[in-house]
């Protein structure tokens, strides 16, 4: 991305619909709904995690908004006076869907529009979701200060008085995008949602590479076919041997490594085990 971004995530809330558990932390797809939202903003400059400090993948700044628990006009105001960039990214920490090409769509249409002070997603139903948005620092600071300055100043003040001063941009995108998890029914059709046919695989990648702490794009379909050509033309066990030795010839390569070396790898390695099947067919023909 050319631009350079802070990350503020709210994950300070009493989550009251889910017993007072402790909603950052839930998992779904075997990561915490707090590392999937980090995932998504990864070269932020700062992020900054309004909220209790916990384990997470990577690591954040921790603050607390004043006073605790006073809802989320407070917590963005703890989390922007620890940023420094001139936009500021606000996301609350309960999106299991949150991904890069929504912060990357956000992020382009506030640079678009130069009058607009914020660019806001919009749900569904049309309706602006703050807590999924790309502010200018400037005029968020601002708007900030004339509530507290306010009789009523920030605690409990709603969300929409926050924007309502600002000159808005608004992203459409789709259902999932702006998919929050208040209840535990959320959670189980969250939980649903990545174990679907079509997303499994792809949720099980981010997953991994979240964990092990990789950032490598590689075309999955290739390593795909290769373990297939691997366990049919040799054995079954060797797909997930060959697979794991083309990662490491990869690894080996160093800083000249890459999904380029990775797919040269897979090329060769498939490109073994076709002749390896075709020696056995010559064998028994």
């Amino acid at each position: 991305m050319t631009t350079a971004y802070d990350a503020v995530v709210l994950a300070g809330g009493a989550a009251r619909r889910l017993g007072g558990s402790d909603k950052p932390g839930v998992r779904v797809g075997g990561r915490t709904l707090l590392d999937r939202v980090l995932a998504a903003c990864p070269d932020a400059g700062r992020t900054v995690v309004v909220g209790d400090p916990r384990p997470t993948v990577r690591p954040v700044r921790w603050t607390r908004e004043d006073p605790p628990g006073g809802g989320p006009v407070p917590a963005v105001a703890a989390g922007v006076r620890e940023t420094e960039a001139e936009t500021v990214l606000v996301f609350s920490a309960d999106l299991p869907f949150l991904g890069r090409d929504t912060v990357r769509r956000l992020l382009e249409s506030l640079a678009a529009a130069p009058d607009a002070e914020a660019a806001v997603l919009t749900d569904g139903e049309g309706r602006d979701q703050p807590l999924v948005a790309a502010y200018r620092t400037g005029p968020l600071v601002r708007e900030l200060t004339r509530l507290a300055d306010d009789v009523r100043g920030l605690a409990h003040t709603p969300l929409r008085h926050l924007t309502e001063g600002l000159r808005l941009t608004r992203v459409a995108a789709g259902p999932l995008a702006s998919f929050d998890c208040d209840t535990w029914e959320d959670i189980v059709a969250a939980r649903a949602r990545v174990r679907e046919h079509g997303t499994v695989l792809d949720e099980w990648i981010t997953a991994v590479k979240d964990e092990l702490g990789i950032e490598l794009d590689v075309d999955t379909g290739v390593l795909l076919d290769l373990a297939r050509d691997a366990a049919h033309g040799v054995a079954r066990p060797a797909a997930p041997l060959t697979t794991f030795l083309v990662g490491y010839a990869a690894a080996s390569a160093g800083a000249t490594g890459g999904p380029e070396a990775v797919a040269e790898a897979a090329r060769k390695a498939a490109e073994l085990a076709k002749r390896w099947a075709a020696e056995q067919d010559e064998a028994e023909a």
